[in-house]
C-alpha cells in the first residue's frame, strides 16, 4: 500500500472514531463537560493544521468551545476537507513541506506526511482521555482501536 492510500484509511478511521465518540457521548443524559472540550480540541486542532498546509489563517482557537452538534458538523466538514485533499495528494506531495508558527508563537517547517500521520495520532490520544473521562463519569466510552475498526470492516 502506497503512503496515499495508507493516508486515506488512517483518515477513514479517524472518522469512523470521532463518529463513535459523538455517538457515545450523545447517548449520554448529560456528556461530560471535560470529553466534549476533548472533542472541540481535536476538530480545532485538525482545522488547524488543515490551515497551516492551506496556508491559511487559523479560524478556530486551539480549545474551543463547541456544543456536541457542532462538533458533530466539525466532524463532517474536516472529514470533506480531508478526503478532498487526500484524493488530490501523490508521493511526491507527501514529502513537501510546511512552515508554519505553533500555537506558541514558535516558527517550524513540517512535511506533509508528517503532519498528517500527527493529525490522527493526536485524535487518538485525545480520544483515549475522553474514554478515560466517560468511564469517571460513570458512561461506557466508545470503543475506537484501529484494530476494532479494522475487525468489525468500518474500515477498508
Amino acid at each position: 500500500m502506497d503512503m496515499v492510500a495508507h493516508l486515506n484509511r488512517l483518515f477513514a478511521y479517524d472518522l469512523w472514531a470521532n463518529r463513535a465518540i459523538l455517538a457515545a457521548l450523545g447517548a449520554t443524559p448529560s456528556p461530560p463537560r471535560r470529553s466534549v472540550e476533548l472533542l472541540a480540541h481535536i476538530l480545532s486542532a485538525q482545522r488547524l493544521w488543515w490551515q497551516r498546509i492551506a496556508e491559511q489563517a487559523p479560524t478556530l482557537p486551539v480549545w474551543p468551545e463547541l456544543s456536541l452538534p457542532e462538533c458533530a458538523s466539525q466532524a463532517e466538514e474536516l472529514a470533506a476537507i480531508w478526503k478532498a485533499y487526500l484524493g488530490k495528494m501523490d508521493e511526491a506531495g507527501l514529502l513537501k513541506s510546511v512552515t508554519y508558527n505553533n500555537s506558541r508563537g514558535e516558527r517550524w517547517t513540517s512535511k506533509i506526511e508528517d503532519i498528517l500521520q500527527h493529525v490522527v495520532m493526536h485524535s487518538a490520544y485525545h480520544r483515549g482521555q475522553i474514554a478515560i473521562d466517560m468511564r469517571a463519569a460513570g458512561f461506557v466510552p466508545a470503543y475506537t482501536d484501529f484494530i476494532h475498526a479494522v475487525r468489525q470492516r468500518n474500515i477498508e
